[in-house]
C-alpha cells in the first residue's frame, strides 16, 4: 500500500537518503609566489519552519527541536564568555527579573503621572470654578448697579416729564413710535400733564436698555470655546480660556504695581559718611536684593554688608527716587551743651581760682592756710603731684573754688587745664627764690587762657625774702603790678604767720566782682573734668568742676570717651552730696571708665544719647591713634634706614607703668619722652591708673620690663606673679626718683665713648719668618713707646694698609709688656702676615669712657 502510494502521492513525504557532503579544493596565493590548495567542504542545511516542521508541515526525526537548539546556544555563549551553563542561565534570570522590575517601576511611574494629572485638573477645575463663581457675582453686582441706575432714571423722567431725553446720561433710551410721540406731544401740547402709562413705558424701555448686556459682555460670560462654536458665526465666537487667565495676570499686575507705586513714595534717606547696603535699603523702604542688584548692573559686586561711602549711596538713592539729606558722623554731638542760657535765669556763682608757681614756692601751704587745714603734710616729698580741687568759705559767707596744680616741670599738661578751666590765676612766687622757669610757664599758660592774674609774694617771713625783686623780674614778662604803674594786684603773704591772706581774699573777691561771674543753676549740668583715677573698692572715680546747671544723682554723665549712670557725689572732705551747684568740684562715681583729664563733661537725656556718643568718641581715637601709628611706622622706617647706613643704634628700655590718678600717668610719659634720645628712650608699653595686677605682671613678662608703681601697690596675687617670673617691681612716691632711676637705667644703656691715646711708632729693619709662629718684625722704636696687646697700623708709604691688634711684644727670646723709644724689639700681628721691610708700625691705645644722658 505504501509503496504505490507513496510513490504515486506526489505530496507526500521524501524518502529519506543520506545527504553527501560536496567538497572542492581552493587554491590560495600569498606573496613571494606562494600558493596553497585548501579542500573546502559544504554542508546543506534545512530550514525549519516556526512550527518545527519543514515544508511539507511533517516533522523530520533527524531534525533537533526548539529546546535543543537553545540549548546548544547556550553552550555556545556560555563557552564563548568562559562561564558554565547554570552561570549564564542565573544571569539570564536576574537579566529577566531586573527588565520586570522595571517595567513594573514604570508601570508605578505612569500610575503615580496620572494620579498627579487628575489631581491637577481636578485642582484646576475647582480654580475655574471658583473664578467662574467670582465672575458671576461681578455679573450680578453689574446688573444690580445698572438696574438700580435705570430706576434712578425712570424716576427722574417720571419727576420731570419736559426733561425726559436728558434725564439718563449714562443711559441713552431708544426712540418711541411716531403714534406714541404724536400722543405724547398732543397731551403735552393740551396742557395736561404726561399719563402715567406713558412714563411706565419709557421707564420699561430705558431698563430694558440698562439690563441689556452689551456683546462684548456677552462673549465674555459665553464660557469655554468648542467647536461648535468656533465653527459658528464669528460674531458668537468667545474669548478663549488663556485668553481670560492672561486679562486677569495683567489685571493683577495692574493692581500690584499701582499699590507698590502708591507703598514706594518718594522719602527723605539720611545719609551719614559711610553706610552698609543693608541699612541703605532700609532707609530707602526698598529690599535689599533690589539694591544689590542694581550695583550688580553698575558694575560692583558688593554685597548687603559692604559700606558705601555717602556719594555712592546719594546715586543709588536717586536711582530708586529718594531724596537724600546728607549728615555727618560728628552730628551726634550737636546740641550737646544745650541752648545759651537766658540772662535772666543767671544767678552770682563762685570764682574759680588756680594756683599756679614754680616747684616748692609754697602754692599749697598758701592753700593750707586759706582753708585751715594741713594737705602738705600728707603729701610725698611735700610737692603737690596731682590737681587738688577745694572749696573755700569766707568769713563773710562767700566761697571761692581754689584748684591747686603741680610746679614741677613733668606736669605742663596739668597746669595747662588748670589754667583753662579758671576765672582768676594766682602766681605765686617765693621772694626768696624770685622768677623760674615754671613761674614763665605759669605766665604763658594763664595768659593763653586770657584769665586775669594775681601776684602772691610768698615766704616773706625769711630772712633772705626780697619781695621787690621779685616785682622787678616780672617786668621782664608783662607783668606790671600796681605800685608800678600796671593794673596786676600784687600780695604779699606768708602762709606761716598768716600775713596778707585778707588781703589776697579781698583781692580775688575784688576781681571776680570785676568778672560778674554768673551761672544757670536751672538746667542740665556741664563741666570739665579735673582728675581721674581708678580706685579699689569705687571703681572710677572722677574729679569734675561744674560750670554750669546742677548735677544731681541718677543723672546720666558722658566724660570725653566713658559715661554712666551717677552713683554718687563726693565733696573733698569726703560728704556724700544729693547734688552738686555750678563752682563745685566733686568727685563721680559710676563712670565705666577713668576719663582723660581736660576732658568736658555733660548731662545727656538718655543712655541711647550716651552710648552713640561714646562710640563716636571712641572711633574717633581709633582713628587718631591709627594715624599716629601710620606716622610713627613711617619714621621707624627712616629709623631702620639710618640704623642699615650705621648712623645709629637705638636700645628700648620698656616699662610698665601704673600710678594713682591719669594725670600722673600723663606727665610721667611725657617725662620719658623728653629725657629720650635717638640712642636709647623709654618706652612705655602700657600706662593705666589703678593697682598692679596678674595681667600687668604677665605684660611686663612677656614684654621683658620692670614695673613702676607711682602711689599705687600690687595685690598679694601679683606680688608672689611677681616673685615667681622674675618681674621686677618699683615703688615711687615722688616723681623725681622715678625719673632719676630712669635716666640713670638709659644712661647705663649708652654706648661708651671711645677716645683713642698715640703711644709711638716703630720702625721695621728685618722680617723673620718662624715656624709655628709666622713672619715677626724686627723693629726699633723711633717715638714713644709700645704696650703689649695695643692697637697697631701698618703704614706703607704713608698709606694704612691694615689695622689691628699687637700679638707678639718680644725683646730677644723674653716676652716683655712694654718696650721704650730707640729699644729693638721683634713684633708680630694677629692673624696678619704681610709685613715687608721698611713698614712703619704706629701703637695706640683705645679708652672707653662711660657716658651719661644731660
Amino acid at each position: 500500500m505504501s509503496d504505490t502510494n507513496d510513490q504515486g502521492n506526489s505530496g507526500g513525504r521524501k524518502p529519506l537518503t543520506v545527504v553527501r557532503k560536496t567538497s572542492g579544493t581552493v587554491k590560495q596565493s600569498f606573496s613571494h609566489g606562494r600558493s596553497k590548495q585548501v579542500v573546502v567542504e559544504t554542508k546543506k542545511r534545512r530550514p525549519v519552519s516556526a512550527g518545527g516542521q519543514g515544508g511539507s508541515g511533517d516533522s523530520d526525526p533527524s531534525t533537533p527541536s526548539a529546546s535543543d537548539v537553545m540549548e546548544a546556544k547556550l553552550v555556545a555563549l556560555a563557552a564563548k564568555l568562559g562561564i558554565t551553563v547554570a552561570e549564564l542561565k542565573a544571569r539570564q534570570k536576574v537579566l529577566e527579573q531586573r527588565k520586570a522590575e522595571e517595567a513594573s517601576r514604570a508601570k508605578d511611574t505612569e500610575a503615580e503621572r496620572a494620579a498627579q494629572d487628575r489631581l491637577r485638573t481636578e485642582q484646576e477645575r475647582k480654580q475655574q470654578e471658583a473664578r467662574e463663581r467670582e465672575e458671576a457675582e461681578v455679573r450680578r453686582r453689574a446688573e444690580e448697579e445698572a438696574a438700580k441706575l435705570a430706576e434712578a432714571s425712570a424716576r427722574e423722567l417720571v419727576d420731570r416729564p419736559s426733561k425726559a431725553p436728558r434725564a439718563a446720561p449714562a443711559v441713552q433710551a431708544p426712540p418711541a413710535d411716531d403714534a406714541d410721540a404724536e400722543a405724547g406731544r398732543n397731551k403735552r401740547s393740551s396742557g395736561g400733564g404726561a399719563s402715567k402709562p406713558a412714563r411706565d413705558d419709557r421707564a420699561d424701555r430705558a431698563r430694558e436698555v440698562a439690563t441689556k448686556p452689551s456683546r462684548g459682555d456677552a462673549e465674555r460670560r459665553r464660557g469655554k470655546l468648542t467647536i461648535a462654536s468656533a465653527l459658528g458665526d464669528d460674531a458668537d465666537r468667545q474669548r478663549s480660556l488663556a485668553s481670560v487667565r492672561r486679562a486677569r495676570e495683567r489685571e493683577r499686575e495692574r493692581r500690584v504695581g499701582g499699590a507698590d507705586q502708591r507703598d514706594k513714595a518718594s522719602i527723605e534717606v539720611t545719609l551719614p559718611e559711610t553706610i552698609s547696603l543693608q541699612d541703605l535699603a532700609q532707609r530707602m523702604n526698598e529690599r535689599v536684593a533690589d539694591v544689590v542688584k542694581f550695583m550688580f548692573k553698575q558694575g560692583e559686586m558688593l554685597r548687603g554688608n559692604d559700606i558705601v561711602d555717602a556719594d555712592m549711596a546719594e546715586l543709588i538713592a536717586g536711582e530708586f527716587g529718594h531724596s537724600v539729606k546728607r549728615v555727618s558722623e560728628a552730628d551726634v554731638e550737636i546740641g550737646l551743651e544745650g541752648a545759651d542760657d537766658r540772662v535772666e535765669d543767671l544767678k552770682p556763682r563762685a570764682p574759680i581760682v588756680t594756683i599756679m608757681g614754680h616747684v616748692d614756692h609754697g602754692k599749697t601751704s598758701l592753700l593750707d592756710a586759706l582753708r585751715k587745714t594741713d594737705v602738705v603734710s600728707g603729701e610725698a616729698g611735700g610737692i603737690t603731684q596731682h590737681i587738688g580741687a577745694y572749696q573755700v568759705q569766707l568769713k563773710s559767707g562767700e566761697r571761692i573754688t581754689f584748684l591747686d596744680t603741680p610746679g614741677h616741670a613733668a606736669f605742663t599738661a596739668m597746669r595747662a587745664r588748670g589754667a583753662n578751666a579758671t576765672d582768676i590765676a594766682i602766681l605765686v612766687v617765693a621772694s626768696n627764690d624770685s622768677v623760674m622757669p615754671q613761674t614763665i610757664e605759669s605766665i604763658n599758660h594763664a595768659k593763653a587762657a586770657g584769665v586775669p592774674i594775681i601776684v602772691a609774694v610768698t615766704k616773706t617771713d625769711l630772712y633772705d625774702a626780697n619781695p621787690d625783686k621779685v616785682l622787678t623780674d616780672l617786668l621782664q614778662h608783662d607783668i606790671q603790678v600796681e605800685s608800678m604803674g600796671g593794673v596786676t594786684m600784687a600780695i604779699k603773704v606768708s602762709a606761716k604767720t598768716g600775713e596778707g591772706l585778707d588781703e589776697l581774699t579781698d583781692a580775688i573777691s575784688l576781681q571776680a566782682e570785676v568778672l560778674e561771674l554768673k551761672a544757670n543753676p536751672n538746667r542740665e549740668a556741664d563741666g570739665v573734668v579735673i582728675e581721674s583715677k581708678l580706685d579699689k573698692g569705687r571703681g572710677p572715680v572722677a574729679t569734675v568742676l561744674i560750670k554750669r546747671g546742677t548735677l544731681k544723682r541718677g543723672d546720666i554723665v558722658v566724660a570725653g570717651a566713658q559715661w554712666g549712670k551717677v552713683r554718687a557725689l563726693v565733696d573733698e572732705r569726703g560728704q556724700q552730696l544729693a547734688e552738686a551747684g555750678p563752682s563745685l568740684p566733686v568727685e563721680v562715681l559710676g563712670l565705666d571708665g577713668a576719663p582723660d583729664p581736660g576732658d568736658a563733661f555733660v548731662v545727656v537725656d538718655s543712655e541711647a544719647r550716651a552710648r552713640e556718643i561714646t562710640e563716636y568718641r571712641v572711633r574717633t581715637k581709633r582713628q587718631v591713634a591709627g594715624n599716629a601709628s601710620v606716622a610713627a611706622r613711617a619714621s621707624l622706617d627712616q629709623l631702620m634706614n639710618r640704623l642699615k647706613d650705621g648712623a645709629i643704634v637705638t636700645s628700648e628700655l620698656p616699662i610698665v607703668l601704673k600710678g594713682d590718678v591719669q594725670g600722673s600717668v600723663e606727665a610721667i610719659s611725657m617725662s620719658l619722652d623728653k629725657i629720650s634720645t635717638e640712642e636709647v628712650r623709654a618706652k612705655v608699653i602700657h600706662g593705666a591708673v589703678g593697682g598692679i595686677s596678674e595681667s600687668d605682671v604677665l605684660l611686663a613678662r612677656s614684654s621683658n620690663a620692670p614695673i613702676f608703681a607711682f602711689n599705687v601697690r600690687a595685690n598679694k596675687q601679683a606680688r608672689e606673679l611677681a616673685e615667681r617670673e622674675g618681674v621686677e617691681i618699683r615703688y615711687y612716691s615722688i616723681i623725681y626718683d622715678l625719673l632719676d632711676d630712669v635716666k640713670s637705667t638709659l644712661s647705663g644703656m649708652l654706648a661708651p665713648e671711645k677716645r683713642e691715646t698715640f703711644l709711638g711708632y716703630a720702625d721695621i729693619l728685618e722680617v723673620f719668618n718662624i715656624t709655628k709662629v709666622g713672619k715677626v718684625a724686627g723693629c726699633r722704636i723711633s717715638e714713644g713707646k709700645v704696650l703689649r696687646g695695643c692697637g697697631v697700623r701698618l703704614l706703607r708709604d704713608n698709606i694704612v694698609i691694615h689695622e689691628g691688634k699687637l700679638k707678639t711684644l718680644k725683646r730677644f727670646k723674653d716676652e716683655v709688656s712694654e718696650v721704650n723709644a730707640g729699644m729693638e724689639c721683634g713684633m708680630a700681628f694677629e692673624r696678619y702676615d704681610d709685613i715687608r721691610v721698611g713698614d712703619k708700625i704706629e701703637c695706640f691705645q683705645v679708652e672707653e669712657i662711660a657716658r651719661t644722658l644731660a
